[in-house]
């Protein structure tokens, strides 16, 4: 009997796509889906470290995993911590038998001898590279390329760099991806072919900028964007940074038909949001969102911010309070500030207490959930395309999948295909629909 795999993924959608290519790779081995992590020889664990928060739930997880594992059963911690952390975290994880950073090609210890190959690139804890390869060379397993199966869902998301070229002050990312990598369109699209889906999700670190290490400086996701669009149904981006988001790339967006514009703000006091080493004011982004919304008055805004960075006062607080009650984003997360060592940001005076941040989180998170219940209930009563998902779950444009809310609908609607649906009523992030007769074969572009 073959041996068997469970892969675990923690983070963000872009963890998603580095774990579906690990899962063709260990198909290729010859190792086949275990029903549960408990029935597997290889138990894979696929971590975030982006915050403490996510490292804290990333080890949580490892150890849970350990207690469930069966006798024999290989451990193997690969992703953000393990590139980050490496022989530290593995020190710290003896229940662990392999910490396998992107780049390595690893084989657990005892008795399996099958490789587990996880991840690419660098050393642990820095951006300099493995010793047979010199500091940013493409390392010869680059998971970026790899192949992977088509997508069990209607939709996938599709990595499209890696890396990241910016400084913010709260980011230790650039410090173990490395710089941006960009993949070729073709690679791209050669990917998108293979996946059979009827939506596409484009992310990277720093998405806008796809291209620009590809020389001469010049982004070519305007490009991709709307060769991505000529495949499939479908095509959103996820993690714009606001300066980047030019007229072009808003057109291109909106003739796709998906106006859904994820934007990186993070902050909108310009002092503070120059403490943090990035770009913008909040006068600057409700003039980009007011202009995008005369042009399209269906788009749909999302995005995250941080809070209690230092020096955030409560000017910097306000500000953000009522921007959020002013510009009513779709979706919006907030984040506490989590000291990243090594970034500019850990050094930095005064800090925010942890009470007084937790304070603030509480106070936008409840104005936020207002707004978003409000947007929610507006709803009921209109008509949307969606795309099922799977029997009983759907989605429009206006849901980007796993991160917000979804559309109940009627469980004979066919998965993988369009429907028209009429808006019943809402639970909080959510909707209840009816179907309204129609089935869609190709979506026309049209937002009822």
């Amino acid at each position: 009997m073959a041996r068997q795999y469970w892969v675990e993924t923690l983070g963000c959608p872009k963890n998603q796509v580095d774990s579906d290519k690990l899962v063709g790779t260990l198909v290729a081995e010859g190792l086949e889906p275990a029903a549960s992590p408990d029935a597997a020889d290889v138990v894979v664990v696929n971590t975030c470290a982006f915050i403490g928060e996510a490292r804290q739930e990333s080890v949580d997880t490892i150890l849970a995993l350990d207690q469930g594992r069966k006798d024999g059963a290989e451990l193997v911690v690969t992703g953000c911590m393990a590139e980050r952390y490496g022989q530290e975290l593995a020190d710290a994880l003896p229940e662990v038998q392999a910490v396998a950073p992107f780049g390595a090609s690893v084989s657990g210890s005892g008795s399996a001898t099958t490789a587990v190959p996880v991840t690419i690139g660098l050393k642990p804890g820095s951006p300099a590279a493995t010793p047979e390869e010199p500091a940013g060379a493409v390392p010869a397993f680059d998971l970026l390329e790899l192949p992977r199966p088509p997508a069990e869902a209607p939709w996938a998301y599709v990595k499209v760099a890696e890396g990241c070229d910016r400084a913010c002050g709260f980011c230790a990312i650039p410090s173990f991806r490395g710089k941006q990598r960009s993949r070729s369109v073709e690679s791209i699209l050669a990917e998108v072919d293979g996946l059979g889906v009827r939506e596409v999700v484009l992310v990277a670190q720093d998405l806008a900028a796809f291209g620009r290490d590809q020389g001469r400086g010049t982004r070519r996701i305007v490009p991709l964007v709307q060769a991505v669009a000529d495949r499939v149904d479908w095509v959103r981006l996820l993690y714009l940074y606001p300066s980047d988001l030019t007229d072009e790339l808003i057109d291109t967006m909106c003739a796709t038909g998906v106006p859904y514009f994820d934007l990186s703000l993070q902050h909108v006091s310009a002092p503070h949001l120059r403490r943090m080493r990035r770009w913008g004011s909040g006068e600057k982004f409700i003039e980009r969102i007011e202009a995008i919304r005369r042009r399209e008055p269906g788009a749909t805004f999302r995005s995250n911010f941080i809070v209690g960075y230092p020096g955030e006062t409560e000017e910097d607080h306000d500000r953000l309070l009522d921007f959020v009650g002013q510009v009513e984003l779709d979706w919006c997360g907030f984040f506490g500030y989590s000291e990243e060592e090594g970034t500019y940001g850990a050094d930095l005076e005064p800090k925010v207490p942890r009470s007084l941040r937790d304070e603030r989180l509480r106070e936008l998170r409840d104005l936020q959930d207002r707004i978003t219940t409000k947007g929610r209930i507006d709803r009921i009563g209109s008509a949307a395309t969606v795309l099922v998902d799977t029997p009983g779950q759907a989605r429009s444009v206006a849901e980007a999948p796993e991160i917000d809310g979804i559309i109940t609908v009627d469980d004979d609607l066919e998965p993988g295909r369009f429907h028209t649906v009429t808006i019943v009523d809402a639970e909080g992030p959510d909707l209840i629909a009816t179907a309204a007769g129609r089935s869609i074969e190709r979506w026309d572009g049209a937002l009822p």
